[in-house]
């Protein structure tokens, strides 16, 4: 685990680190309002520029339907517009899984696992990251799960996963630290994420998934969790942090 923050505490005011990124921590620290501010300046741009790219297949096939549209009855006209908007709609969709990927390959501050406090160079990629997943996330993906397409938009993403492996969720956060093996099936609805927090900390490690498992209905996996080869996690269970379920093993609580 990468520990750059080990000896500092999780509210103290300085970071031990040196150079530029010890400064610009420690004014993060100590300004947080103004510093959240600035960090979301740098995230609304591209939110902004990625949704615009997106859209801009859906608004072509609204304005021509505009102009195709002109001489017929408010009836066609409705019907007419209703198909572009839906057909923009899935154009957008289909653009969004393949641009979030190409910035996330761009940004030079790719996440890493670490355990050190909320106002850290660490936090704030892990943060940049998770904001970039959330958009097809939370406006998509669920029109595409389960199927392939969901399997390569996080493979895209970092997720390292096996053959024959069914996702059936979208409630996936930090899914680069994420590997899940051959044949594994993700259950409906299920949770997973590779972080935590404790005692003021943010906390992000890895959460590995061996072949042949089975995640229930709705659970809830959390980071730093290791499930062994063939193993059964029941419906609705929570897999807290640091948890090993072995080999075979039928987990539930």
């Amino acid at each position: 685990m990468v520990d750059d923050n080990k000896k500092t505490s999780a509210y103290e005011a300085k970071t031990k680190k040196k150079g530029f990124y010890g400064a610009f921590e420690s004014l993060a620290r100590k300004f947080k309002l103004l510093s959240f501010i600035l960090l979301m300046v740098p995230i609304l741009v591209a939110f902004i520029f990625t949704i615009t790219l997106a859209i801009t297949p859906a608004t072509f096939l609204i304005l021509t339907a505009a102009k195709f549209l002109t001489d017929f009855s408010i009836a066609y006209q409705a019907i007419g517009y209703a198909f572009a908007i839906t057909i923009g709609y899935f154009s957008y969709g289909i653009s969004i899984i393949f641009l979030i990927p190409l910035f996330y390959f761009l940004n030079p501050l790719k996440p890493k696992p670490f355990r050190g406090p909320w106002y850290s160079i660490e936090s704030m990629s892990w943060y940049i990251y998770n904001a970039l997943l959330y958009i097809p996330r939370y406006s998509f993906l669920d029109f595409i799960t389960p199927t392939p397409l969901l399997n390569l938009f996080y493979k895209m993403m970092g997720m390292k996963i096996g053959k024959n492996t069914i996702i059936n969720t979208t409630n996936i956060s930090d899914a680069c630290f994420i590997t899940l093996g051959d044949r594994v099936v993700i259950g409906g609805s299920v949770t997973i994420f590779a972080h935590y927090g404790q005692k003021g900390y943010l906390i992000v490690e890895p959460v590995v998934i061996e072949d042949d498992v089975n995640i229930g209905l709705k659970a809830s996996i959390m980071g730093d969790v290791h499930i062994g080869k063939g193993a059964f996690v029941s419906a609705h269970a929570v897999v807290y942090p640091k948890s090993r379920i072995k080999a075979g093993e039928q987990f539930k609580n």
